[in-house]
């Protein structure tokens, strides 16, 4: 008959003691929470956004004149909208199409066709023609070989100015820059669709807005000029399109041939007169 042998037993204390300890062990090593891995740290905050600084307004307006400037040969169209004010700041307002072509150095021509006004501007690098076709008059000026000389001679010394022929210009940068006495940039527009940079510029006489597209071909888009010192606030706007920098221009294009009946007129010096207007205009339009 086999022995029984006595497993002392521990104390009820002591037994919940070391069970606690056991239990205790076994978590150390099983649970996910516990054991050798350390507790990761809690994600770092994210670093507070700061806003860019708006774009030079100067700039892209250089960088817009300097690609005009590069190119040999461009045609372009505007349509415009003008205010005119009568009877004691009341605005009408009138439009103008208006096609331009342009090949550097001595050619330039305008074709502006509107409510108002149907004329047509001619330098062929020797004279500039302003041809009137609701008269069915043209007026000739001698002028210096070069589209820059050519309309600072008939802005200074007779008072021809025709809407956008400055974009022709290869010094455009130097006359708008010495004009500008305040600029800012607006935002990122879009005109018809075309991404632009506004800008608004602020000169002696008026409030100019411009929009130039956004990309490799910073065209102007849109121009908006308001005469915050005449009677009535006056806006001049135009839109810009079609754009061509490879246009097929032939030569005639630029020389003036007058229609049958056509009446050749004078200019009249400004310093001989108020106006460089040769006649009236029946239809009350600008030269």
């Amino acid at each position: 008959m086999q022995k029984l042998v006595r497993i002392p037993l521990l104390p009820l204390g002591r037994r919940l003691a070391t069970l606690l300890a056991f239990s205790l062990c076994l978590l150390l090593v099983i649970s996910p929470g516990w054991g050798a891995e350390p507790a990761k740290a809690p994600p770092a905050p994210p670093a507070a956004k700061t806003t860019p600084p708006a774009p030079d307004p100067r700039l892209i307006l250089q960088k817009m004149c300097d690609f005009l400037k590069s190119q040999q040969q461009f045609t372009y169209k505007a349509e415009v909208v003008d205010d005119e004010v009568y009877q004691g700041g009341k605005k009408l307002q009138y439009g103008i199409d208006m096609e331009t072509f342009v090949h550097r150095p001595d050619r330039l021509r305008v074709n502006a066709q509107g409510d108002l006004i149907d004329k047509q501007f001619y330098f062929d690098g020797k004279t500039i023609t302003l041809y009137d076709k609701d008269h069915n008059a043209y007026g000739v000026l001698a002028v210096p070989p070069d589209i820059e000389s050519a309309l600072a001679k008939a802005n200074q010394e007779f008072g021809v100015r025709v809407a956008l022929t400055d974009l022709a210009s290869p010094n455009l940068w130097d006359f708008l820059n010495k004009r500008i006495k305040d600029a800012i940039y607006v935002g990122l527009h879009k005109v018809r669709g075309v991404p632009c940079h506004h800008l608004a510029f602020d000169g002696d006489k008026a409030h100019v807005q411009v929009w130039i597209e956004a990309g490799d071909k910073p065209l102007p888009r849109k121009v908006v000029m308001t005469a915050g010192q005449a009677p009535g606030s006056p806006a001049w706007m135009a839109y810009l399109y079609d754009w061509n920098f490879s246009p097929q221009l032939q030569d005639t294009l630029f020389v003036f041939s007058p229609p049958d009946g056509a009446q050749k007129i004078k200019f009249i010096p400004l310093k001989s007169g108020p106006s460089s207007k040769t006649k009236p205009d029946k239809k009350g339009g600008k030269s």
